[in-house]
């Protein structure tokens, strides 16, 4: 089993770089593989170029780089969140999402952009990482203690409260532009992505990425149940609280740059559990690295399939990600957690 976590560790490692280098390339205006790495070379160490290179260097370096960069941070992120999520409260179908921190930072983004109530570069990206914070707030506070049912019940509740407010705000800012607008950030995308957004969401996905692989431990024991885990001497509801802070604040975050991008965290930690077995210390290393290079993939599609249009990701991540799950359904061999 080592052997084999550490062919596909460095397998997947390989598979997201070639990745990343395909996808920069690859567009409306198609760039070969070998001029993508001598443009992100020249970019990397200053290097010179032609000067009428300069606009196919220009989409590579500033528009194409950061994007693919972003989708890989995000996707690895939301498939370690949704590892640590499905832990939290025990159930197979948890995903990032589940805890109500999406429809929360979608209201918060809506109501910058049909408001105007903050101005600036990165406005929206600022009122989804406000909105979904003050989610994860009422949702702690109204949960009260963080048992894995009373935080489901609490996150589905509030989400639904969260998506009748943001409809609400729509209607009564009937502008189509900004309609169009809230559909498409709703649905989720990486076409806002930018160089001065980049490091922040990748430090935060990293440092959570980091915690998360910290607590394996705490989390295989979780797994087992409450009893079994308050006997081995896991304090049981402080874990689960600063999962759930931890989860939040990395979904708030990745939500802020993105927009809501479902399914990746569902399904991956399936796939992934499917090769590894439910040791987390495992999981947390394979699937950040599947989610990294579904991500980039599924991006790659919804700006190509349809271009010069482009697709919104949620609706890409969807057509992937239901036959998927639903074969992962109908296999018996497979049980959330286990191999057998």
């Amino acid at each position: 089993m080592t052997i084999m976590f550490t062919k596909c560790a460095f397998g997947l490692s390989l598979a997201l770089l070639l990745s990343i280098v395909v996808a920069i390339g690859l567009g409306p205006a198609a760039v070969p593989p070998q001029d993508t790495l001598r443009y992100l070379g020249a970019a990397l160490t200053g290097g010179t170029i032609a000067l009428d290179e300069v606009p196919v260097y220009e989409i590579i370096w500033q528009l194409r780089t950061p994007r693919v960069l972003l989708a890989a941070v995000v996707g690895a992120g939301l498939a370690a969140v949704g590892v640590g999520v499905q832990a939290l409260v025990r159930n197979a179908l948890a995903d990032p999402f589940v805890l109500g921190i999406s429809s929360g930072a979608s209201v918060g983004a809506v109501t910058v952009l049909v408001t105007g109530v903050v101005v600036g570069v990165y406005a929206v990206s600022l009122g989804a990482f406000l909105g979904a914070l003050t989610a994860a707030a009422l949702v702690h506070l109204v949960a009260r203690t963080a048992s894995p049912l009373r935080l489901v019940l609490t996150g589905i509740a509030l989400a639904y409260a969260f998506q009748a407010a943001m409809a609400l705000l729509v209607y009564l800012v009937p502008q189509g532009e900004s309609t169009a607008t809230v559909l498409y950030w709703t649905l989720g995308g990486f076409g806002a992505a930018t160089w001065g957004a980049l490091p922040v969401v990748a430090v935060l996905v990293v440092a959570g990425l980091v915690v998360l692989r910290r607590w394996a431990g705490d989390l295989d024991l979780l797994a087992l149940g409450d009893e079994t885990a308050v006997s081995s001497g896991l304090d049981v509801r402080a874990l689960r609280t600063r999962l759930f802070l931890l989860t939040s604040l990395m979904t708030g975050a990745m939500v802020a740059v993105s927009g809501a991008i479902g399914f990746v965290g569902l399904i991956v930690p399936h796939l992934v559990r499917m090769v590894t077995g439910a040791v987390h210390g495992r999981v947390l290393v394979l699937a950040p690295l599947v989610g990294a290079v579904l991500a980039v993939w599924v991006d790659l599609l919804a700006r190509t399939v349809v271009a010069p249009r482009e697709l919104p990701l949620g609706v890409v991540t969807a057509l992937v990600g239901v036959p998927v799950f639903l074969v992962l359904l109908r296999r018996r061999a497979y049980v959330f957690g286990s191999t057998r």
